[in-house]
């Protein structure tokens, strides 16, 4: 199994010699109880290009943008989990709320996000070449399979 903790040092030794003549993908969410409309986000990204990387958003930054009760897996988990998806080449788990900072180290030829968000709300947009946006199933989020659930109980 591939290192699930590399720092943003080691990822890009890792990612330098594979990058030429090759499309960097990037996307990042918190992808907390894996589910179709993440398959979908991490497909859609993976046909953006040659190398995808996702940024995973650690658990204490789940916690301050969802609330105290997330996640529900913990980032080693989801990390193992978006790695078996295939597609998916490196996975790299940040603590802050967004991924900012690694988009401009990584500085990627995509970054896709779900058409929730506007171009202008794209954290890191200006560092990419190109910014993506992916149209999301209605339903198909974390938080909405949570309130069903709940609903069910």
């Amino acid at each position: 199994m591939p290192n699930l903790f590399y720092s943003v040092e080691e990822l890009l030794k890792k990612l330098g010699p594979l990058r030429e003549n090759k499309k960097l993908v990037f996307t990042n969410g918190c992808f907390d109880i894996l589910h179709p409309g993440h398959v979908k986000v991490v497909n859609s990204a993976a046909a953006l290009g040659d190398i995808l990387v996702i940024g995973l958003n650690s658990d204490s930054s789940v916690k301050k943008l969802k609330g105290p009760s997330r996640p529900i897996i913990n980032e080693q988990d989801r990390a193992r989990m978006l790695l078996a998806l295939k597609g998916v080449d490196f996975v790299i788990i940040f603590k802050e709320e967004t991924p900012l900072e690694l988009i401009k180290a990584i500085r990627p030829d995509v970054l896709m996000k779900g058409s929730e968000y506007t171009i202008d709300k794209i954290v890191g947009e200006e560092y990419s070449g190109e910014t993506v946006r992916v149209k999301m199933e209605k339903g198909l989020s974390t938080s909405s399979i949570i309130e069903r659930i709940l609903k069910q109980c």
